[in-house]
């Protein structure tokens, strides 16, 4: 899958940047086209000669050409480029990646990048480990950056520990499955809800959620990312879907959430019910601002919502796969597998407000999958696009047997 593809390599002053001598044979050989660019540190480690001798390309590393004064455009090769690879990326590039400190050729072509972009840490391992180093790299995971984590073993200082680079050829071998599965969902229709629903009280007050719709956008790039169009049903957010393959459809009570998925579903693969829907309205709504100094203290009749993941699993055909969400609070498990069964899903995705770092209004989640055919799939806290990946994988699973 590597072969066309345009690789930017970018090495920093590690003593890992060897490495990186195999890595770019690594990629030549599988049909990629390479552009190395070198911190000036970089060049300490290993020579450019090398790395051009083998890309077959001048290696970049100033903004200008020191014997032409040629300008070297960040923004041409951000936009010729269909990954970016960093590696060995230390702690200080690391640091300025995560925030935007744009000193040097690396950084700034980093900033101007359209492409999926992989990090490869390589330092010592109480650099690893240090909070502003753990810190730096949960950025770049929000920012959608791949962390390919670093390998446990002998470091420089002749310590062990986390630290050393990945091999460059299990980095060529994550290249290849990233491209691999981008479009393992082409010519796939995917609803998406996202968000939450607003019911109102009065023409000023509502009754909501804290959902951000993070979790639900994420999932939708994800889907996008992989050849699939998607139908985005999103309550208010202040989040932008960018992706061409993202057709928007702003709602926001559930009444009207319901609606724009029943009419989109005769025409999808599969569903994915992922907002945080308000379970009641109110039925006595008021036209006028109540106003406490006026009026006596309202009393809200609440109505029950239409349940959109139960009419959802009652209308969807045997090739639609349907995928909830389940946000819990006790009793976890419990709840997640009996809602599976009750709204006819095919897998739910649980996540708990006693899992730290998970849940509304944060950038990372903490999630455990339920399937139909009974299986447990748990995972780690990571960020939310990456957990996108995780669940899109499954419903991959899925709709390959269809």
């Amino acid at each position: 899958m590597l072969k066309g593809k345009h690789i930017i390599l970018g090495i920093t002053g590690g003593i890992a940047a060897y490495k990186c001598a195999s890595l770019t044979r690594l990629l030549i050989k599988a049909g990629a086209e390479v552009q190395v660019i070198m911190t000036p540190n970089a060049k300490q480690f290993i020579q450019p000669l090398t790395l051009s001798t083998l890309s077959g390309k001048p290696v970049i590393s100033e903004f200008f050409t020191a014997n032409t004064g040629q300008w070297n455009s960040h923004v041409d090769l951000g936009l010729w480029a269909d990954a970016m690879v960093v590696a060995p990326a230390t702690a200080s590039t690391i640091g300025k990646m995560a925030n935007g400190v744009a000193d040097n050729m690396l950084v700034t072509t980093y900033l101007s990048a359209k492409a999926p972009v992989f990090v490869a840490p390589a330092m010592d391992l109480d650099m690893m480990r240090h909070p502003s180093t753990l810190r730096n790299l949960e950025l770049l995971r929000s920012y959608g950056n791949h962390i390919i984590e670093p390998a446990a073993g002998e470091l420089a200082s002749h310590l062990i520990g986390k630290g050393r680079m990945e091999e460059p050829e299990n980095i060529v071998k994550v290249l290849d499955d990233f491209f691999t599965a981008q479009q393992d969902l082409q010519g796939r229709h995917v609803i998406i809800t996202a968000g939450p629903t607003v019911e109102k009280i009065d023409p000023v007050r509502y009754i909501s959620n804290f959902s951000s719709g993070k979790m639900g956008y994420a999932l939708a790039e994800e889907c996008a990312s992989r050849g699939a169009q998607v139908t985005l049903v999103s309550g208010p957010v202040t989040i932008k879907a960018d992706h061409p393959g993202i057709k928007r459809i702003d709602v926001t009570t559930a009444v009207e959430m319901h609606d724009a998925v029943m009419q989109a579903l005769p025409g999808s693969d599969a569903i994915i019910l992922c907002a945080a829907v308000a379970d009641y309205r109110v039925d006595n709504v008021a036209d006028k601002k109540i106003k406490r100094e006026k009026d006596a203290a309202p009393v809200l009749h609440l109505t029950p919502n239409p349940d959109i993941a139960r009419a959802v699993g009652q209308a969807k055909r045997p090739d639609q796969v349907s995928v909830g969400f389940a946000l819990e609070t006790d009793n976890e498990h419990v709840n997640a597998q009996s809602k599976l069964q009750r709204k006819n899903l095919n897998f739910i995705v649980m996540n708990s407000l006693r899992d730290k770092n998970a849940g509304f209004q944060v950038d990372t989640n903490k999630v455990t999958i339920f399937t139909d055919g009974g299986e447990t799939i748990e995972g780690s806290c990571k960020s939310k696009r990456d957990v996108a990946h995780d669940i899109v994988d499954v419903l991959h699973k899925y709709l390959s047997k269809r």
